[in-house]
C-alpha cells in the first residue's frame, strides 16, 4: 500500500469548536482510508501548546523546555486521535523516526506527536515521510492554501494553487527556530521535503473532503508543491 503522511496541525484538531464531533469523523475517515493506505499522522499542539510555552517563557523557562512542553502537549492530541481512531492504530506513540518508521511495519494506523526539542512536528512528518519512503506528505492546516502572507491578517495576500519546493522554503525561511511558531509550514520541514523529493499537499485540515483528496492523490482546492 501507499504511505502517506498527514501532518494534522494542533489548531485543526482542537480549535475549541466542537472537537469531540469533529475527532470521531475524522477517526472514521482514517479507518476507511486504512484499507487503501498506511496512514502516519503526525499531531501538532496549537492554542494549547502555544498557552503552556508562552506561560513559562515569562516563567523563564529556556528554549529546549518550551519546546519539550509543546512536544508534550501534542502527544496529548496525538493520544486522543488514536483513541478515536480505536483498534486500527498501532499500539503506543512513536518519540523518534525510527520508532514511527519501525511500527509503520505493523500495517495499523500509526499516530504520533513530536520527537525532540528543535524539531516542530512538520519537520517530523517530513523526517518520517523521508524514512519511510512515503508517496506524500499532506499539511492539514487551518487556512485553505498557502498564501504570500496570513490570509486572516492580510487580505492581499496571495494564493498559490501549485509551487515548487524551493518557493515553499524561500517562503518559510524566516530564521532561527523558536518554540509555538505559527506557519503554513516548518522550515526544516520544507527543506527535508524538498531533498527528498516528496509532493507536499496543503489543505484546511476540517474539511474532511479535501482531506480524503489529498490522502488520494487527487485534484485539490489547496496547493500542490512539487520540484
Amino acid at each position: 500500500m501507499e504511505r502517506v503522511m498527514v501532518s494534522l496541525g494542533g489548531s485543526v484538531l482542537v480549535p475549541d469548536e466542537q472537537d469531540a464531533v469533529f475527532l470521531r469523523q475524522l477517526a472514521a475517515l482514517v479507518r476507511q482510508l486504512s484499507s487503501e493506505y498506511s496512514l502516519i499522522l503526525v499531531c501538532g499542539g496549537g492554542r494549547i501548546a502555544r498557552y503552556y510555552i508562552t506561560q513559562s517563557r515569562e516563567l523563564g523557562a529556556s528554549r529546549d523546555q518550551l519546546d519539550e512542553l509543546g512536544i508534550e502537549v501534542t502527544r496529548l492530541n496525538a493520544r486522543m486521535l488514536q483513541l478515536a481512531v480505536g483498534s486500527r492504530a498501532s499500539g503506543g506513540l512513536p518519540r523518534t523516526v525510527e520508532e514511527a518508521a519501525k511500527a509503520v511495519e505493523s500495517g495499523k494506523v500509526v499516530v504520533m506527536g513530536g520527537t525532540s526539542p528543535g524539531h516542530t512536528t512538520d519537520a517530523v512528518s517530513a523526517m518520517v515521510a523521508e524514512a519511510v519512503g512515503a508517496k506524500r506528505i499532506v499539511n492539514a492546516t487551518s487556512v485553505d492554501a498557502a498564501y504570500t502572507a496570513d490570509p486572516k491578517a492580510h487580505r492581499d495576500a496571495k494564493r498559490f494553487a501549485t509551487m515548487t519546493h524551493q518557493e515553499l522554503y524561500d517562503l518559510v525561511n524566516k530564521g532561527l527556530h523558536s518554540a509555538g511558531p505559527s506557519d503554513i509550514f516548518d522550515r526544516l520541514g520544507a527543506e527535508v521535503a524538498m531533498r527528498a523529493n516528496i509532493p507536499l499537499v496543503i489543505v484546511q485540515g476540517r474539511d474532511l473532503k479535501e482531506l480524503e483528496r489529498a490522502i488520494r492523490g487527487e485534484k485539490v482546492k489547496g496547493t500542490l508543491v512539487v520540484n
